[in-house]
This record gives C-alpha cells, sequence and structure tokens, in this order.
C-alpha cells in the first residue's frame, strides 16, 4: 500500500541510499553517459530523412511512407512505459546493455532488410531498445549527489540532444555517399562497441525495492495522479517539444518548397539546431542554485519567441528577402532548441529529487507524456502546413509556448519545494 510522505522524509531516504555513490562524477565517466545518450538515441532519428529512399526501395506506397518513420516513434513509445520503469527494479548496467543489445540486433536486420514487413518489425525493435537512452540519464542522477545532480542531468542530456540534431543530418549524408542500408550497418557497429566499453566502464546499481513488474506497472497511475511536480513539468515539456516537433516537422518542406534548397541543404540548415544543446548544462546548473521557476519561464518565452522570428521566414519577395527569410529560419531553429532543451533539463532535474526508488518510474512517465505531444505536433503541423502555409504553421506553434505559459502562471513560488508523492 502506498504511503505519502514529505519532502523532508524524501531527503533522508535519498541521503541513505546515496552512500554508496561516489562523491562526485568524474568528467570521464560525465563524457561517455553523454556520448553513449546521444549514439543510442540518434537511432530513432535516423529513419527521419530517409522515408522516401526507404519507402521508394521497399515498394512501399507514398501514403505508407510515414510508416519508416512511425514504428520506431511506436516501439520508442513503449520502451518509455514498458521497459524504463525496469531501472526502478533490475540492475541498471545490465539493463543498458540488454535494451542496447536488443537494439543492435534490430539495426542489423534492419540493414539487411528487402522487404517492408521485415525492416517496419525492425525499427518497432530499434525503437523498443533505444530505451536504454532513458535508463541511463536517471542513472547518471544517482551517481551524482544532490547538489550537482542538475549539472549532471544537464550534461548527458546535452549529448542527448545532440544526437537528435545530428542524427538526421549524419543520415542524410551517408545515405548522399553510399546507400540507407549503410547507415544502420555503421549504426550497428557503433552499438556493438558501446556495448564493449559501457560493460568495463559502468557501475554497477542495484535498485533497493522490491516489486512484481505487474505491481511495478500499476505503481505508476498512482505517480502520475498523485504527483504534482510530475503533471505539472509534464504538461510544460508537452507543449514545448510539440513546438518542437512542429517546427522540424514542417520546416524542411518550406526550405524545399519555398526556398529550394536540395537535400544537402537541409541537412546542413538541421545542423543549425546544434547550437540549442548548449542550454542543456546551463539549465542544469541554474536548477543547482534553485532558480527551477524563472529558469522556466525563461525557456518557454525562448521557444514564443522562437515563433514570432519564424514568421521573417515566409519567403515572400525578392531576393534579399528571401535570404533574410533563411537566416531566420536559422535563427529561429536556435533560440527554439535552446529553450526546449533547457525547459527538458529543468524538468527532469525537477522530477529527479522527488526520490531514487521512483525516479526511472517518473523518467518513463515524464517522457512519454510529452513524446505524445510531439507526435500530436507533428501531424497538427502537416495539417497546418498543407492548409494554411508557413503563416498558419507559425501561429499554431507559437500558441503552444503561449499555452504553456498561462499554465506556468498558476504555479505558486516555491512550488516544489515542498511536496508529497507516494512511494511503494
Amino acid at each position: 500500500m502506498s504511503k505519502v510522505i514529505s519532502i523532508e522524509e524524501v531527503s533522508e531516504n535519498e541521503a541513505a541510499m546515496d552512500r554508496e555513490a561516489p562523491a562526485a562524477l568524474s568528467a570521464g565517466l560525465i563524457l561517455l553517459l553523454a556520448g553513449a545518450a546521444g549514439l543510442i538515441v540518434a537511432n530513432v532519428y535516423y529513419p527521419q530523412p530517409l522515408a522516401g529512399p526507404i519507402s521508394v526501395a521497399l515498394g512501399l506506397s507514398p501514403q505508407s511512407a510515414g510508416l519508416v518513420v512511425t514504428m520506431t516513434q511506436i516501439g520508442y513509445a513503449l520502451g518509455l512505459l514498458l521497459l524504463v520503469p525496469l531501472g526502478d527494479l533490475l540492475e541498471n548496467r545490465r539493463l543498458i546493455l540488454s535494451a542496447t543489445a536488443l537494439a543492435t540486433v534490430a539495426l542489423v536486420v534492419a540493414a539487411l532488410s528487402h522487404r517492408a514487413a521485415t525492416f517496419l518489425a525492425a525499427t518497432f525493435v530499434i525503437g523498443l531498445g533505444s530505451v536504454a537512452v532513458q535508463i541511463l540519464v536517471p542513472l547518471a542522477a544517482h551517481l551524482a549527489p544532490p547538489a550537482q545532480r542538475g549539472r549532471a542531468v544537464g550534461e548527458v542530456m546535452s549529448g542527448l540532444m545532440l544526437g537528435i540534431m545530428l542524427a538526421r543530418p549524419a543520415a542524410s549524408i551517408i545515405t548522399y555517399a553510399s546507400t540507407w542500408h549503410a547507415v544502420f550497418w555503421i549504426s550497428a557497429a557503433l552499438m556493438i562497441a558501446l556495448c564493449v566499453v559501457l560493460r568495463l566502464a559502468l557501475p554497477r546499481r542495484r535498485p533497493t525495492i522490491r516489486l512484481s513488474y505487474l505491481a511495478l506497472l500499476r505503481s505508476m497511475a498512482s505517480l502520475a495522479l498523485r504527483t504534482p511536480v510530475l503533471q505539472r513539468r509534464a504538461l510544460y515539456h508537452a507543449a514545448l517539444f510539440g513546438a518542437f516537433s512542429l517546427f522540424w516537422t514542417t520546416a524542411p518542406l518550406q526550405l524545399a518548397q519555398v526556398f529550394h534548397l536540395s537535400q544537402a541543404g537541409i541537412a546542413l540548415f538541421a545542423l543549425a539546431g546544434v547550437a540549442g544543446a548548449v542550454s542543456a548544462p546551463i539549465a542544469g546548473r541554474l536548477a543547482d542554485r534553485g532558480w527551477t521557476r524563472p529558469a522556466t519561464g525563461l525557456a518557454m518565452i525562448a521557444v514564443a519567441a522562437a515563433f514570432l522570428l519564424g514568421r521573417l521566414g515566409l519567403g515572400v519577395g525578392p531576393l534579399h528577402t528571401k535570404t533574410l527569410g533563411v537566416l531566420a529560419l536559422t535563427a529561429t531553429a536556435i533560440l527554439l532548441d535552446f529553450g526546449v532543451t533547457a525547459n527538458l533539463v529543468l524538468g527532469q532535474r525537477a522530477i529527479f529529487m522527488l526520490g531514487d526508488e521512483t525516479r526511472s518510474r517518473l523518467n518513463g512517465l515524464y517522457m512519454a507524456t510529452f513524446f505524445a505531444g510531439g507526435a500530436a505536433c507533428s501531424a497538427l503541423g502537416g495539417w497546418a502546413f498543407a492548409e494554411g502555409g508557413w503563416s498558419l504553421t507559425m501561429w499554431v506553434g507559437l500558441a503552444l509556448p503561449l499555452l504553456a505559459v498561462s499554465f506556468y502562471l498558476t504555479e505558486r513560488a516555491g512550488a516544489g519545494d515542498r511536496r508529497t508523492t507516494p512511494l511503494d
């Protein structure tokens, strides 16, 4: 039966459970965790720019081409709810290695595929196994002392965001130089090497709770209903990540149709968003200093401002206006990614401070909620672009951070400093 405990009791429990943690994460281990996060999460995003050539090669109809991306996302979403919570139950290093090995096998199958059904099944499993990254992030939070937890999470998340932003241009460039099969072969080789390194370098972390798997999953409903910090942070980021997904779904269409950029040009444009990853460690440090609430407000304002700036990317008028439009879209991508990455880290740091025993379940719920928001807004962005072009798309995008701001204004100062949540 769940009980409700105060933040002081959570802090005492956390201190007791962290006695075996190192006094501080070494720079080398943080770098390894960040690099591993980027390499693993990239598997989810490689298919996005390759939907066209893969669907043609496998004989998929134009209407079914989106399945190349969707099956990976479905697998990842299910993994967030079904595999990530196991981080609260099973030894973490073994769990990370097992999930990564599963993704590796699926990558090899995808690389060998010449039939649509086989490839789509493989991409589903790739997404499922790639949730290893969301077991790595809570592990970093566990290994870091509380005073440095935000910094550690921020630095690992900067690696994750770099993986997301670099995956698309990397897949495009590799496919241009070789074939789309090579993307999956190269990633499989990287995953094999990564498993060896993680096996040697990752410390063990065995959770103390004793639950059955079904009881673990049932407890997530209680956590979702009775953890206000999780609810608020998940809804904040569902809106902001939705804006992020809407932009990155439609920006390539605008660049191709209005500015006539080639696939290589769009790949170079995608690199602009990488600059936003620098906000992750900054946000982590601000959170460690107790500035989570003002930093959250600034992140939301940055995302809203990005869409106002994106209005300049209409691409109408003489050449100098079109040049200005491309520059405006580049600035929009940087500012948008900066705000979204910062808010992601602030949210994860807030929920990771709620207790060691529930950290993986809370992370799974947090990620699944905003991932659903991103999927819904990707579809919304496609509709807005088809119905009203770039102008309507930017107005819809602007509405999302404004919704987050309206909810943020209901948050009392100091909310989250004292809270209650059920622990098993």
